[in-house]
């Protein structure tokens, strides 16, 4: 299959053999080249398209949704696959999926698209900066009593997401979380405390919901 495509991209004979022995490489395929399709699983067959699709050396490879349906292990070396890809190349990889981890893995520039419209186009980090107006404190208490002095500490609009046997977690608007988080350290039994940014899937749902109600209003 490797060498009829190898015909159709008009790829020299040196030049094919050389890149079908460096992508097997990187993919751990040596072991299934000579294995009838049929008896492929889904990760070897989805290792055999990557090196079908890239024989001819694309300056733009498009993924749609290329860890779907394989196991957390084969989705980790077919991310690291992607990045070493593209380290190696340069070549411009555009990737679509549902998968957050492998937009977080491997995504520089994000484009966020609800009903053919451009919602978001920027890096990974202005993203959450951008348009999720609330960060999350992880808080973790030598004991669990004397909470009840805790709402003077935290500013009207931060909520308490979840309380379990001395674990906290707090939605704290992004600019009240250094006050709030200073007040928390010194006034209570805190073991430890970590702040950080909202799950991608939550600020993305939030960009996806925000913009359905704007086009129901809108539709009204």
């Amino acid at each position: 299959t490797f060498r009829v495509l190898g015909e159709i991209y008009h790829v020299p004979q040196a030049a094919l053999n050389e890149t079908i022995n460096e992508l097997t490489d990187l993919l751990d395929a040596q072991l299934i080249l000579t294995k009838p399709v049929r008896n492929l699983s889904l990760g070897e067959r989805m290792k055999c398209e990557l090196i079908a699709a890239l024989l001819h050396r694309p300056a733009v490879l498009f993924l749609d949704e290329p860890s779907l349906g394989l196991d957390v292990s084969m989705q980790r070396r077919l991310r690291q696959f992607i990045a070493e890809y593209n380290r190696r190349t340069g070549a411009t990889v555009i990737l679509t999926s549902h998968y957050m981890a492998d937009v977080s893995a491997l995504c520089e520039r994000i484009i966020l698209i609800h009903q053919g419209k451009l919602l978001y186009d920027g890096s990974l980090p202005d993203l959450s900066a951008e348009l999720a107006p609330f960060k999350l404190i992880q808080l973790s208490l030598d004991r669990d009593d004397g909470l009840e002095g805790l709402p003077s500490l935290l500013s009207p609009e931060t909520a308490v997401l979840s309380q379990n046997n001395g674990r906290l977690t707090l939605r704290v608007p992004r600019g009240d979380t250094p006050a709030v988080a200073a007040r928390l350290l010194s006034s209570m039994p805190v073991v430890d405390l970590s702040i950080e940014n909202p799950p991608l899937e939550a600020v993305i749902d939030q960009v996806y919901q925000e913009a359905a109600q704007a086009d129901a209003h809108h539709d009204e």
